[in-house]
């Protein structure tokens, strides 16, 4: 392994960037078409190869580990402060290599074929869900237009629906159209029930998944997608250190003797944060039915003095941080009585 030797790749889908530092001195910044990219590196000394964490990063990071490179796969707000002059592909290169040099630098994992297989299983499934929605929404619309207002929830749009179809004022044109719907909303469902299928599915077959799940507030959906996204967080040195990387900790302000405490970053991944305030909110609203759990207890506690939506996210960190206690201890969660 040459550790002299740092190539920097800015990702495209066409023509990558590549720049080569040897010694601290750029010796090469040219373009490289994707046909020629796996046999260039292939050809080259084993070396760092770092690159930013983007679109088609974790497919690369695991055919250069394959050929012997050490990959290094930097968060892309790390590497904007270096970036010296135009917003070039060639400037964006080097500033890759410098970023990659900083000693406190924290690289995102590298993924597994599996992970990535069990994480577009969420964004299909989130897809989905949007869709759905959209219909039953749109549906709703239409037929508020023809003087049939839907209730709110599922039953409401089903009854409002089969109202329509049995209307014998409407036309035969909106009567199809509301059977294409129907037929539309029930394969969609279908879908989204066979991605949650294949969760759960995986969390049988994996450990950290089984632990996570063992939680109250971590369901089929915030488990996987922890594990898809993290792994068993491993390249965390501090439990209080996952929160921070999904924005669910307040940002500071401060100047001389100033400090103040502001609204959460939202930084990191806003599915996951989204999936975990969600599962927060579930915590919270059964913490009344386990009174012997101290989380339930603190969690009570919390709502109780500062309101459910603080106490939504500040129940999202601490699920975070124990997340991240029970996967390095490789303990199921036990409700605690103290």
């Amino acid at each position: 392994m040459n550790n002299s030797t740092v190539i920097g790749i800015d990702l495209a889908k066409s023509v990558f960037q590549v720049g080569v530092m040897t010694n601290g001195k750029l010796t090469s910044n040219k373009q490289v078409k994707r046909a020629r990219l796996h046999s260039m590196m292939a050809n080259h000394p084993p070396s760092i190869i770092a690159m930013e964490a983007c679109y088609s990063s974790h497919y690369w990071a695991r055919e250069f580990q394959a050929l012997g490179h050490k990959v290094k796969l930097i968060p892309a707000q790390h590497v904007k402060p270096f970036t010296r002059g135009n917003k070039t592909d060639a400037n964006d290169a080097v500033a890759i290599i410098e970023a990659s040099g900083r000693p406190n630098l924290r690289c995102v994992p590298i993924k597994t074929t599996h992970q990535q297989d069990i994480q577009s299983l969420h964004r299909i499934r989130e897809r989905l869900i949007g869709n759905r929605t959209g219909l039953t929404n749109q549906t709703r619309g239409l037929l508020a237009e023809y003087g049939i207002v839907a209730r709110k929830g599922k039953k409401g749009f089903m009854l409002a629906v089969q109202t329509g179809l049995n209307d014998d004022k409407l036309s035969e044109i909106v009567r199809t159209e509301l059977h294409f719907a129907l037929d539309e909303l029930e394969q969609t469902s279908e879908h989204i029930a066979q991605i949650e299928a294949r969760l759960r599915a995986y969390i049988d077959q994996n450990e950290d998944c089984q632990i996570l799940h063992s939680m109250p507030g971590i369901g089929v959906i915030n488990a996987t997608a922890l594990v898809c996204k993290y792994g068993n967080g491993s390249q965390f040195s501090k439990a209080s250190s996952l929160p921070v990387s999904l924005g669910l900790t307040p940002k500071l302000s401060s100047s001389g003797t100033r400090f103040q405490m502001m609204g959460i970053s939202k930084r990191g991944d806003p599915y996951l944060r989204k999936q975990l305030i969600h599962g927060a909110r579930a915590l919270l609203m059964i913490c009344d039915k386990r009174p012997d759990d101290a989380l339930c207890r603190w969690a009570s506690r919390i709502k109780k003095r500062r309101g459910d939506n603080i106490a939504v996210v500040a129940v999202a960190n601490r699920l975070a941080r124990l997340a991240w206690v029970l996967l390095q201890k490789r303990e199921m969660y036990r409700a605690s009585p103290v």
